[in-house]
């Protein structure tokens, strides 16, 4: 069986649920070849550079101008057209692929390539089933086109969104979001702490996602010299400049702190960790679902962050920073509750979908098998 999965690189979630994929499938199933391509990129790499590029550049410099185009996005038709016009022109390329690889079924880890394969399906041009699945807590209408026979979503809670949206119910799957396996592996806190060489006592995990953005240095050295009892482990993503920023400022701090860069390994750090402090990406949500880590949000960026971090709130799953001076204060507030703390692990656990892997690519055989049966 082929599976093409086609994805975009706007941010490390989308890649890493199309890695979640395929690292199970590889590890639970034969004879299936799972392909990945980046889709811009195979496109054009220029056009990858500008659309890519410039989004990465919109969030780390402007990221309100980026939040005013996801809202406008979601009303406006003009800008709904001309991204619509740019897929249809870039879904020539992609008819190639398809045609190429002759898969058995499409995955889509990202909006833009849904798009261009629902223009395809609709012209009759491709015929594979497509399943789209959705990598945040926030169902935006451009995820959603004609001729996709299945989508999957993080939770049941957004089941009505769909449907107002068009969507009909029986292409919906709330089966979750995918992340790696290495999630359902459970070590013991007092153990990860170990490994980690800290100490067994409150800790705090601070991370700005792949791209290292936010103020987390601000909050680390507000950490770092506070008279919280607590240890601290950051994450500085790709940022470079910020992992030297927080080694200085660790370098004067009595608590004891790990600072990484990018890493692999972000299930035992949340293993050993008590809250974590965190930009609010779909991916990173899911993960600390799975490990019933409580979260407080900061540094959001505007747009469906922000839908995702309502979702949180309003689940009871989240506390939210909205200046770093009051970071000290509401950590008080969090650590010196413990029904707090305890209410806000279960309201993890209920949202939690810690075989959404699994059930995604279950589904993704059935649909594929569906289709051979009808030829």
């Amino acid at each position: 069986m082929k599976i093409l999965c086609l994805t975009v690189s706007a941010g490390s979630g989308h890649i890493k649920a199309a890695e979640a994929l395929e690292k199970y499938f590889l590890s639970h199933y034969e004879n299936i070849h799972f392909e990945t391509v980046d889709t811009l990129k195979y496109i054009n790499p220029i056009i990858d550079k500008i659309i890519v590029g410039g989004y990465l550049k919109s969030l780390k410099r402007t990221p309100s101008l980026y939040g005013k185009l996801y809202k406008f996005a979601e009303t406006e038709d003009a800008l709904s057209n001309l991204s619509s016009l740019v897929n249809e022109l870039l879904s020539i390329k992609i008819k190639g692929l398809i045609e190429e690889l002759n898969p058995d079924v499409i995955v889509c880890t990202h909006p833009f390539p849904i798009e261009m394969v629902s223009k395809l399906k609709k012209k009759n041009k491709v015929e594979v089933p497509c399943i789209a699945i959705l990598t945040d807590y926030a169902p935006h209408s451009f995820w959603f086109y004609s001729h996709i026979d299945a989508y999957v979503i993080p939770n049941e809670d957004f089941i009505q969104d769909l449907i107002e949206k068009g969507i009909s119910r029986d292409t919906i799957y709330p089966l979750g979001i995918p992340v790696s396996e290495e999630f359902l592996i459970t070590i013991d806190k007092k153990e990860a702490k170990s490994t980690l060489e800290l100490d067994d006592k409150f800790t705090i995990l601070l991370m700005g996602g792949g791209l290292g953005i936010g103020n987390i240095k601000d909050i680390f050295e507000k950490l770092a010299f506070s008279k919280l009892d607590i240890q601290i482990i950051a994450c500085a993503g790709q940022n470079v400049k910020l992992k030297n920023q927080l080694l200085e400022i660790s370098s004067r701090s009595y608590k004891k702190t790990v600072i990484f860069d990018y890493t692999d390994n972000i299930n035992l750090l949340m293993s050993a960790s008590d809250l974590l402090i965190s930009k609010p990406g779909g991916l990173t949500i899911t993960e600390a679902l799975i490990k019933e880590l409580p979260i407080v949000i900061n540094s959001v960026i505007p747009g469906q962050e922000e839908k995702n971090a309502d979702y949180l709130l309003n689940n009871g799953i989240a506390a939210r920073i909205y200046s770093e001076d009051s970071v000290i204060s509401i950590l008080m507030q969090i650590m010196n509750s413990k029904v707090r703390l305890k209410h806000m692990k279960e309201c993890c656990r209920e949202k939690a979908k810690p075989n959404a892997t699994r059930d995604i690519c279950n589904l993704i055989i059935d649909l594929a098998n569906k289709e051979s049966a009808l030829k």
